[in-house]
């Protein structure tokens, strides 16, 4: 398997060293309709997008009325957001082609992608008259309706993409996926077991079982599913992957490595697939090689931000913070709208001294995540050291209009409180986070060695418990 992965790999960088030799010189080289598919896929997979477009526009001039080679230059023009020019060729090859069911396919997801969900679903209604296999339309319906937040339609037609294709593996995941969101996942097993009753060597059935059970949080359960499709077919690459997943989950971090590494022979390289290999090495200490695997991973895809983030987290753990926040930065240009991001920024700027930037980068992270009481305590810390304890005191209370119900943030408030001198509001506020969570006051005694504060704290601690108990 690898082998032939190999192979595969080595005769398209051959095909692209030709095409670009042309380009470049101008040497005589004949490409089939076939190599130019190739060629373009190769750019798209790659985010070459305009090198993409070259070679679409010159296949389309050698080949005007093939329909694969016009419905991938839609998806380049559309991967470069000229959606219109993309909407106006598909309109054209629909007049020569008027029943090819790929063209309203590809027509459909650019409506989706341009946010017209009634266009889309129009074409792939279209696409359904004439389609031999129907569930890859159902499929990209469903998806129409998920994207509108219409879990239960999206679910209606997941469930007619799997009648068709028992094996249509993204359907049967986003059918898992719409049925936790509305709730009806547990009550749906019997469901997916009905597959199971049908073709008890379905490896398909046996994996989609397994992503239930992953969702449901009942990961030895999912291993055993897995099991079951890696016995039917020991090459099922995805059920690999879920299970390494779920070993994850577990905390059995080396069987999770076993995992992921048979996905690799299986599949090939990946940036996924080395990410979470770095996550495993992480998870087991071994920093060096984690960071080996992550920086494989950004190396195939230097946009995927995991990766960064997780050179980031390693550095950290080695309490190298300056590039710490230069990978966490890296990340974060990649995904802006990622809290946790923020609030790693946040941290190691915060070790390196740049209070201002730790600020901000909190400021962010709570933007983006108010229930995070956790980043609302670390916020709260720069204040409290720079001596600024109104300010960290001010910034708790914001925290519990958010979280009312966290006892950790009233403790805290009472700690700042009692620092500011407002020992009145203090004692107040230990009532309420006492009656939240008595057994978290020793959290109190951490902000006050000294030994007079701390039976003073006691005693009234005590006090509360007699009258309480």
């Amino acid at each position: 398997m690898a082998e032939n992965y190999k192979r595969r790999e080595e005769e398209e960088r051959e095909l692209i060293r030709k095409f670009e030799a042309y380009l470049k010189h101008q040497e005589s080289h004949y490409f089939d309709s076939d190599k130019w598919e190739t060629i373009i896929q190769y750019y798209l997979d790659h985010q070459k997008n305009k090198r993409a477009l070259k070679a679409a526009d010159m296949a389309a001039e050698l080949y005007p009325y093939n329909a694969d080679i016009t419905i991938m230059r839609a998806q380049v023009l559309s991967s470069l957001d000229n959606y219109e020019e993309a909407l106006q060729i598909l309109d054209e090859a629909l007049n020569i082609h008027p029943s090819d069911d790929e063209i309203m396919l590809m027509k459909g997801n650019v409506h989706s992608v341009l946010g017209q969900p009634d266009q889309a679903i129009a074409s792939f209604e279209m696409a359904l008259n004439y389609a031999e296999e129907k569930d890859d339309i159902y499929y990209h319906i469903g998806l129409t309706y998920q994207t509108q937040s219409e879990y239960n339609k999206a679910a209606k037609y997941y469930r007619l993409a799997i009648e068709e294709n028992l094996n249509h593996e993204s359907a049967l995941y986003e059918l898992a996926y719409c049925l936790d969101i509305i709730g009806e996942l547990e009550t749906s097993l019997n469901y997916y077991e009905q597959f199971i009753d049908k073709d008890p060597f379905s490896e398909y059935a046996w994996y989609n079982i397994g992503i239930v059970y992953n969702k449901l949080g009942q990961y030895e359960k999912a291993i055993d599913a897995y099991e079951y499709a890696l016995a039917i077919d020991d090459t099922f690459s995805s059920a690999h992957f879920n299970m390494g997943n779920a070993f994850m989950n577990l905390g059995q971090f080396t069987k999770a490595l076993d995992a992921y590494r048979s996905t690799l022979d299986m599949e090939g390289a990946s940036a996924e697939t080395y990410c979470c290999l770095g996550a495993a090495y992480e998870k087991l200490e071994q920093f060096d090689l984690a960071i080996k695997y992550y920086r494989k991973s950004v190396k195939l895809d230097q946009f995927y931000d995991e990766g960064w983030f997780g050179i980031g987290i390693c550095m950290s753990f080695k309490d190298k913070w300056y590039e710490a926040v230069h990978f966490f930065n890296k990340a974060l240009k990649l995904d802006a709208e990622n809290a946790v991001y923020w609030k790693a920024v946040a941290e190691a700027e915060t070790k390196v001294g740049n209070i201002v930037s730790a600020i901000d980068a909190y400021e962010e992270a709570l933007a983006l995540d108010p229930s995070d009481y956790e980043t609302w305590l670390a916020f709260s810390h720069i204040y409290f050291e720079q001596g600024e304890y109104g300010k960290a005191a001010e910034t708790i209370e914001q925290a519990i209009d958010e979280q009312p119900e966290v006892a950790d943030l009233y403790y805290r408030l009472v700690a700042y409180l009692i620092s500011e001198g407002k020992y009145k509001e203090a004692f107040n506020i230990l009532e309420n986070a006492l009656f939240l969570d008595f057994d978290k006051h020793t959290a109190l005694y951490d902000f006050f060695p000294k030994l007079e504060t701390q039976k003073a704290l006691f005693k009234i601690i005590e006090q509360h418990r007699k009258q309480n108990s």
